[in-house]
């Protein structure tokens, strides 16, 4: 199941960037607040002693993780994110992890030819990830949401086509779900009609 959490608060004149995902190879539901594209800490929660248990839902592991995502936005709100944060994490070892991410490279003009048309491109610590798996899955208000897999290039870039009229395109959103090296991340992005 893909899911994952991304959302931007403000505190001050500082914009956090909260992400919380599920990192499946390590049991682990992770929360990683960034600042200006730097992860300045993290929370995380081991479900490995759950996940041996009778019952234990993918449902309940993402209320776990939209609770501690929750958690961290409003210490954010009322000014005392360190005390949300894990402490074993210091700023020297944080920087030495090499963050996976994932870009829209042609974000700016998404349709042509009755096509959704959908460049993405995955890193790792800035360079790119060949070979990462991208699980992408498209909503919009008046269809089921679609899904679909593509690997990333030599580059750490992948492409897809969804045939689609461009009327469909406003207030629809793209989840994806990029796999690489073991670690998984996860970024929403909302598609909104420009005006011109």
């Amino acid at each position: 199941m893909i899911f994952g959490f991304n959302t931007d608060v403000k505190h001050g004149d500082t914009v956090y960037h909260v992400q919380s995902e599920a990192r499946e190879n390590e049991l682990l539901l992770q929360t990683q607040v960034f600042v200006r594209g730097r992860c300045v800490g993290k929370r995380a929660t081991s479900y490995a002693d759950e996940r041996g248990t009778a019952g234990f839902t993918d449902q309940q592991k993402e209320q776990i993780l939209r609770n501690q995502h929750r958690l961290v936005l409003d210490s954010i709100r009322d000014g005392r994110l360190d005390t949300a944060l894990d402490k074993r994490d210091t700023a020297e070892s944080l920087a030495a992890i090499k963050e996976l991410d994932v870009h829209w490279l042609n974000a700016d003009s998404v349709h042509a030819e009755r096509s959704l048309n959908v460049r993405l491109r995955v890193t790792e610590g800035g360079a790119g990830a060949p070979g990462a798996r991208l699980t992408v899955r498209f909503a919009r208000h008046d269809a089921a949401p679609f899904y679909t897999q593509v690997m990333t290039d030599s580059s750490g870039d992948a492409e897809m086509k969804i045939d689609m009229e461009e009327s469909s395109l406003p207030d629809s959103s793209l989840l994806v779900q990029a796999s690489y090296s073991g670690r998984t991340t996860t970024r929403k992005f909302r598609l909104r009609k420009v005006e011109s």
